[in-house]
């Protein structure tokens, strides 16, 4: 049976020039596709890889930057066959990254520390130190981030503390894009949204944050050059440029990280619209222009580029939950219609969905995952409708937050492949939240939104708010049902205040 394509996908007859290349560096995969010139993914123009990185039950998240990279050339490989006499009218190449990823390379561009990423748990205990070194609430205010090991300040700590001598060996700290421009292009720089995930930037100067270097085991000096994600390098090096000569003289625009560009690709490009992104992990985001002078504690500020603001939450609890439990319960694939059946909060039972720490909205990244109220009538369906719940939970937490900056009740918009993959869940979504949530259907948010940057950028877009929208259904919230959930959310902070805040 033929499906029809969605309206966001056009055929390779109907594009609309210049073409874009988005690759999309995700957490589970690598993706490489053609967009046309009005932000429409080009059918059949796709490459994907898959990765896993490497858990330990000490904290570790790590992945080889080496394999990585390969399954980025695979995906460029794959998909210029396939583009045949499209490659042509390719007229860009924009990126989009997960952030938060660091890795060391040597004098030579060589890694010599393996990639480790915003799920490492390892430098909690570093988080402490830096609270008595410095004083959170300003470096919050300045850098937009708070202390916690998925930004660098504490992972920098760590990596020192833990292996001095490989630490030495590195000449510059860098994300995985700035990775693989080093390798394409023998230099590199990183965008100002890729920097100001790190926790390292001045989000205001737009600058290496000085005063925080300076309790680190780093200098500026260790660090990439910043730059606009609107400034492209040209000229791949000799092999690159024989392996993909469509490619070789074209702009490669710096990456920008891919909760801004999910932000830009679902249309939420005012403060009107908040984006709800349900990946791996979760966020809630708006882009402002204007700057948010005080940041609630639950929140962080990146930026999409040298004029964009992005505050927000984002939590390491998402589809990962989801993920997690399906296998571990031993579910059948298919249990949307038994999830939808159940009544809201039946199960009583009280989770909490910590399973990486907790990032937005109490950065407490000693957190663990805590499931509380089992009983000899619980089954693995109650356990996930639960899980489910609890990730929605935590969710409104960051949303009772984001709405004090913005002008108005935002209009909520989600997007990410676990939480469109379950009409359930979009419907507790909206109860919970108790505010209407439409669907994305862009299905590829994040790579559309890199690939809008990139034709702005080209002038191509006069802005990334001309672009098409491309939404789809509506979730309506039932006040019956929100009562029940918010009773649950107390029953959540309890737990909570109990093990988390009060535990240390």
């Amino acid at each position: 049976m033929l499906h029809p394509m969605p309206p966001s996908t056009i055929s390779p007859a109907q594009v609309e020039r210049p073409l874009i290349l988005a690759l999309d560096m995700g957490t589970s995969s690598i993706r490489a596709l053609l967009f046309d010139g009005q932000g429409r993914t080009v059918a059949g123009m796709e490459a994907r890889r898959p990765h896993q990185f490497r858990h330990t039950p000490a904290g570790a998240s790590e992945a080889d930057p080496d394999e990585l990279l390969d399954r980025i050339f695979a995906c460029l490989d794959e998909l210029l066959e396939k583009a045949g006499a499209l490659v042509e009218d390719i007229a860009a190449v924009g990126s989009c990254m997960f952030v938060n990823n660091i890795l060391g390379v040597d004098a030579e561009g060589r890694a010599v520390v393996p990639l480790t990423t915003y799920a490492d748990t390892r430098s909690a205990g570093e988080v402490p130190g830096l609270r008595a070194d410095f004083d959170e609430a300003q470096v919050h205010n300045r850098t937009g981030c708070r202390f916690h090991p998925s930004y660098l300040p504490a992972r920098l700590r760590w990596l020192h503390r833990a292996d001095p001598d490989r630490f030495a060996r590195v000449r510059r700290w860098v994300s995985l894009a700035e990775y693989l421009e080093l390798t394409l292009f023998g230099e590199t720089a990183v965008s100002y949204s890729v920097a100001s995930w790190t926790g390292l930037l001045d989000r205001r100067k737009l600058v290496w944050d000085e005063e925080l270097l300076a309790g680190l085991p780093i200098t500026a000096e260790n660090l990439s050059p910043l730059t606009d994600v609107s400034v492209p390098r040209r000229g791949l090096r000799p092999d690159f440029a024989r392996r993909w000569p469509a490619l070789a003289e074209i702009p490669w625009f710096p990456a920008a990280g891919d909760g801004a560009t999910a932000n830009i690709g679902s249309g939420c490009t005012t403060p009107q619209r908040v984006a709800l992104t349900v990946g791996t992990s979760s966020a809630m985001r708006a882009v402002i222009e204007s700057d948010a002078p005080r940041l609630p504690g639950g929140l962080w500020c990146y930026r999409v580029d040298g004029r964009r603001s992005l505050p927000g939450g984002a939590l390491t609890e998402g589809g990962m939950v989801y993920a997690w439990m399906q296998e571990n319960l031993r579910l059948e694939k298919e249990v949307e219609d038994e999830l939808a059946a159940m009544a809201p909060d039946e199960h009583g039972l009280t989770i909490l969905p910590l399973f990486a720490g907790e990032r937005s909205p109490g950065w407490a990244g000693h957190a663990r995952a805590t499931i509380h109220g089992l009983t000899l009538a619980t089954k693995p369906l109650h356990i996930l409708r639960a899980g489910l719940e609890a990730v929605a939970y935590r969710i409104a937490l960051v949303y009772d937050q984001i709405r004090t900056l913005l002008p108005a009740d935002p209009h909520i918009i989600a997007s990410g492949g676990a939480l469109l993959s379950s009409p359930t869940w979009l419907q507790i979504m909206a109860d919970v939240l108790g505010r209407e949530v439409t669907v994305s259907q862009v299905e590829e948010a994040s790579a559309r939104g890199a690939a809008l940057l990139a034709l702005e950028s080209l002038g191509a877009l006069s802005d990334v708010r001309a672009a098409p929208d491309f939404l789809g259904a509506t979730y309506h919230p039932d006040p019956d049902r929100r009562a029940v959930y918010r009773a649950a959310m107390k029953r959540q902070q309890t737990l909570y205040d109990l093990l988390v805040a009060r535990g240390g």
